[in-house]
């Protein structure tokens, strides 16, 4: 089983990404931001308290997001592997992950990091928010809240998966078929 962690600040391209992967590699796409989405529109439980951190630009408690993956990898028992998108974002959340997996006999392959400048992915998500009606891609400073919130927390991930020889980084700059060469290079090496 191959089982991905794709990093990436908001706009970086791991959504768009993603779909390219799951499909090549055949596995599980599970974005966090999709499923609080779909709680939201559907005003879950899970999605009312999600939304009252999302409007802020904070992230959503951790335990809240790992009780929400975990079903969702219990829903798919005959996956060939999972593409996590958006998760974990804490070194806690990678701890329960790694934590949980193990209960499966299983562990993350590798992480990937989508790089790119903050100025050009706020100028994508202040784009991506005119058509998408997301009101956290239409708001700079909300975005760089997320930002703030992905270097304190986020960013710590790198090192933690760095000592266990599973990070890797991508240059997310260019199109959507360049940024995919690159990351097929990558996962056709794991």
């Amino acid at each position: 089983m191959i089982n991905i962690v794709l990093f990436g600040k908001p706009g970086a391209g791991k959504g768009t990404q993603a779909e390219f992967l799951k499909d090549k590699y055949n596995l599980v796409h599970l974005s966090t931001g999709d499923i609080f989405r779909f709680n939201i529109k559907n005003d879950t439980e899970l999605g009312r308290l999600a939304k009252t951190f999302m409007d802020k630009g904070d992230l959503v408690p951790d335990a809240v997001t790992i009780q929400m993956l975990q079903s969702e990898v219990d829903k798919n028992p005959q996956a060939a592997g999972f593409l996590f998108d958006g998760f974990p974002r804490t070194i806690a959340q990678a701890e329960a992950l790694d934590a949980f997996l193990a209960s499966k006999e299983e562990e993350i392959t590798a992480t990937v990091a989508l790089e790119a400048n903050d100025e050009i992915l706020i100028q994508r998500l202040l784009e991506r928010g005119k058509t998408s009606g997301r009101p956290d891609d239409q708001d700079e400073e909300k975005i760089r809240n997320r930002y703030d919130e992905y270097n304190q927390k986020t960013a710590p991930l790198m090192d933690y998966y760095k000592s266990q020889g599973k990070f890797h980084t991508v240059n997310g700059i260019g199109t959507i078929l360049e940024v995919n060469e690159r990351l097929n290079q990558v996962f056709d090496n794991l």
